[in-house]
């Protein structure tokens, strides 16, 4: 041991000589807190060679305990005394008076920061957008809740256009004279603000329909329109969105340069352009489903921003996009699909030779992500969130992004009825299908030729018509895990240093690990040191104890029942974790980025949406690995795990207490993709005696490369059997293949890369013993 805590010694040495400690781009000492129930990051800006970044608690309309940081060039943090907080998001770099606005603050070239107090300026807010009438000495604000401000760039006096929708509280003064005209624009929530073609457009995500806190597909959210004082918002179109940009992105556009808006439904991602002063649309898939929820809370600030390159980046439910800072109606070409991600991301830019991206990673309240798999655990003792430094290559690099979507959803149709048009470029393996629910039709067909967009054309008419859209590129990883894992202890490991863990509150800004050892707290400069507190350990063992039971392991596969009931069948990675996977060793289900789960089974990490973004429904596999990690979760912004080899010497990635008696691996979410793909068997049957029509268990089929279904089955009769797949991860079942199955036979089927679908499940047409059993490699 003792050669270990050498080299803790000589590895600290050498980063104290360099730069401060980081982990995957992670600098702990950036960490920022509040003593809000959510602390995610709403704005980062480089601006007279700083960074400048702004964070905000959940709904807090007149100032809060959130900060604005400035990043020094030699990642120092400082916090701004002229904080006064709130729900902020807004930034936009002003070029005539070369001021950056983000948030309630106004920071000059000289840095000094002035400060637009609640007291001044009510509401949540959430967009700036350049004057339609005044560029040079004005600037617009828009709040989450519909209100828009007017605001003189030099004297910062005040204009109340809109009032936002927040009641004041009660003893609150207000300084401004607030306007009487109340929006009527639907929804709530608001995200994007932008001005172009003698307009400001305004999008919000949100509503205040109940429906909306269970069920995703509930109608909310707005694109809206406003031209001069004394309007109101005017509805372009009634979906959630969110981004709104341009060409000049955070500095404005020209007067008539073409505007984006980018949201989504229960089909699609949908983007909007307005251009010539017309409104166009289009549809693109979704990678992720974390950010369905109908609320619009999954959903914290997509953006599209310059970073150095030809094309802008954009952020939208998981994937990173390219996007082409020349998209109008005359040119719809470029769009591209870059890679998956898990992190939640609030905001991004290039600053020097990285890009920056700020985060929403530990809320101490879970909101409404609360499920049994997870147990009655405590979340983190304070919120808090992080920067994440990435090569500019990163985006390129991540997960595969298997994508899907619908330009119909069981919708009446007419004959000759043309679609939004839909992406399909930058993927290899697309499918359409076409549905006639009524009819009770089916029919998968390629995609083929090299254009952008596919657009559909009803050729008769129906009344329950859906058109689905699959699209993958394979997934090009190995199945051995990157060297960062190799401290982690593996399956059969004799010897594992173990322990579960929790981000503290009280501010104390510390993580309290209960180890084999003894009790532990882990810093800033990520130190490891052992702690006689007997009442925190206690603590931990008490509000984090893994759950018991939470999953079944059966014959055929992974069972999980829902909150709703719903049974979800998953493969198994690793059969060789079942005996502490039963045994309660190894933590299941937690909240790993705010609002977003990660479910651990069998060898294999899913993300796991929250259930008001339709839950197990939507679930996809990350990566498959034999780590056998005992606990996993947040702090200042890393993802730590427990279950550590004894002899891993301290590195990067490997904390090590003094004592050498306690670890953890330390990295960013996003590098749990390189563990390898996703794998594994298991399957709705096996050795199952199945009743006569009743279909089986739904088992994962999302996110799996080579997959291969076996049927069989021991009785002494030939059956009938279907195999149907779940196109949506909403019941949307359609016939695969039937097959005649001979008694004592067995059928194996390959299916082709462009046959995607959520869910898999089989149906015998008499009673038996069957198995049906899938190989995903």
């Amino acid at each position: 041991m003792k050669s270990n805590l050498l080299l803790l010694a000589a590895f600290t040495g050498f980063l104290a000589a360099e730069e401060p400690r980081h982990v995957s781009g992670i600098y702990p000492a950036l960490a920022m807190f509040n003593n809000e129930g959510e602390c995610g990051t709403g704005a980062v800006v480089p601006w007279a060679n700083r960074l400048w970044v702004i964070t905000y608690g959940p709904h807090l309309p007149f100032g809060s305990s959130d900060k604005l940081y400035e990043i020094t060039s030699d990642l120092k943090q400082i916090v701004r005394p002229e904080s006064v907080g709130g729900t902020p998001a807004n930034r936009m770099i002003h070029p005539e008076s070369q001021q950056l606005f983000i948030g309630p603050y106004v920071i000059g070239s000289d840095r000094a920061v002035r400060v637009i107090p609640p007291k001044k300026m009510p509401g949540r807010l959430t967009g700036n957008a350049r004057h339609l009438i005044d560029p040079a000495g004005k600037i617009y604000y828009a709040t989450m809740e519909e209100g828009l401000y007017e605001v003189d760039v030099k004297s910062l006096a005040v204009t109340s256009l809109i009032r936002d929708g927040n009641p004041l509280k009660k003893g609150f003064q207000v300084t401004t004279p607030l306007t009487k005209l109340e929006s009527q624009l639907p929804g709530y929530h608001g995200k994007g603000l932008y001005s172009t073609q003698g307009r400001l457009i305004y999008a919000n995500n949100g509503d205040r329909d109940k429906r909306v806190l269970t069920d995703p597909t509930t109608p909310s959210g707005a694109l809206g329109e406003w031209r001069k004082p004394g309007d109101d918002w005017q509805l372009v179109r009634r979906n959630q969105f969110t981004e709104v940009t341009g060409p000049g992105g955070i500095q404005g556009s020209a007067a008539d340069a073409p505007a984006w808006g980018i949201g989504w439904d229960a089909k699609s991602l949908i983007l909007m352009l307005l251009d010539g002063g017309k409104w166009q649309s289009f549809r693109l898939p979704k990678v992720s489903h974390s950010y369905d929820g109908a609320h619009g809370w999954n959903t914290e600030w997509p953006r599209i921003r310059d970073i150095g390159e030809d094309d802008l980046l954009m952020t939208m439910h998981g994937a990173f996009w390219r996007f082409p800072r020349t998209f109008s109606a005359a040119n719809t070409n470029g769009i591209r699909v870059r890679s998956a991600y898990m992190k939640v991301i609030g905001d991004f830019s290039r600053w020097n030779d990285r890009l920056v991206f700020g985060c929403d990673d530990s809320a101490k309240s879970e909101f409404l992500n609360k499920r049994k798999v997870k147990g009655g655990i405590d979340s983190v003792g304070q919120s808090q969130s992080n920067l994440w430094f990435t090569s500019p290559e990163t985006p390129n690099k991540l997960g595969p992004a298997h994508a899907s979507g619908a330009v119909w959803l069981h919708e009446s149709v007419k004959a000759g009825d043309v679609s939004d048009p839909f992406l399909v470029a930058g993927w290899k393996h697309r499918s359409l299908w076409r549905i006639d629910h009524t009819a009770g039709t089916a029919k998968r067909e390629d995609i083929s030729g090299d254009s952008e967009w596919l657009t559909v054309k009803a050729d008769q008419d129906g009344k329950d018509v859906s058109m689905i859209i699959t699209l993958t590129n394979g997934d090009s990883r190995g199945t051995q895990a990157d060297a960062i894992f190799d401290g982690v202890a593996r399956v059969g490991d004799d010897k594992v240093q173990t322990g579960i863990f929790r981000a503290r509150g009280e501010n104390k800004r510390t993580l309290s690990l209960a180890a084999d050892a003894g009790y532990y707290e882990l810093d800033a400069a990520l130190n490891l040191q052992r702690v006689e507190d007997t009442k925190a350990e206690q603590f931990v063992k008490t509000k984090v104890a893994i759950p018991q039971q939470v999953i079944t392991l059966d014959e055929a596969s992974v069972l999980v029942v829902d909150d709703r009931g719903r049974r979800w069948r998953l493969p198994r990675a690793s059969p060789d974790l079942d005996a502490a996977t039963n045994a309660g060793e190894l933590r299941i289900c937690r909240e790993v980025a705010t609002e977003r789960d990660m479910l651990s089974a069998c060898g294999t990490f899913f993300e796991l949406p929250a259930e008001n973004a339709d839950g197990f429904a939507k679930i996809r596999p990350i990566a498959s690995h034999n780590l056998r990690v005992t606990d996993f979760g947040g702090y200042r912004g890393m993802l730590l795990m427990s279950g550590i080899k004894p002899d891993a010497p301290a590195s990067e990635h490997i904390l090590r207490s003094a004592d050498g008696k306690a670890a953890l691996w330390a990295g960013a979410i996003d590098d749990l993709w390189k563990l390898g793909k996703p794998r594994g068997v298991g399957g709705p049957w096996k050795n199952t005696k199945v009743k006569a029509g009743q279909p089986s268990d739904p088992y994962l089929m999302w996110g799996y490369d080579k997959r291969t279904l076996t049927l069989s089955m021991d009785d002494a009769q030939a059956l009938n059997l279907k195999v149907e797949l779940d196109l949506t991860g909403t019941g949307l079942w359609v016939t695969y293949k039937e097959a005649k199955l001979k008694a004592g036979a067995q059928l194996s089927m390959e299916f082709e890369p462009a046959v995607q679908a959520r869910w898999l499940r089989v149906t015998a047409d008499a009673a038996c013993t069957a198995t049906a059993q899938l190989k995903y490699e």
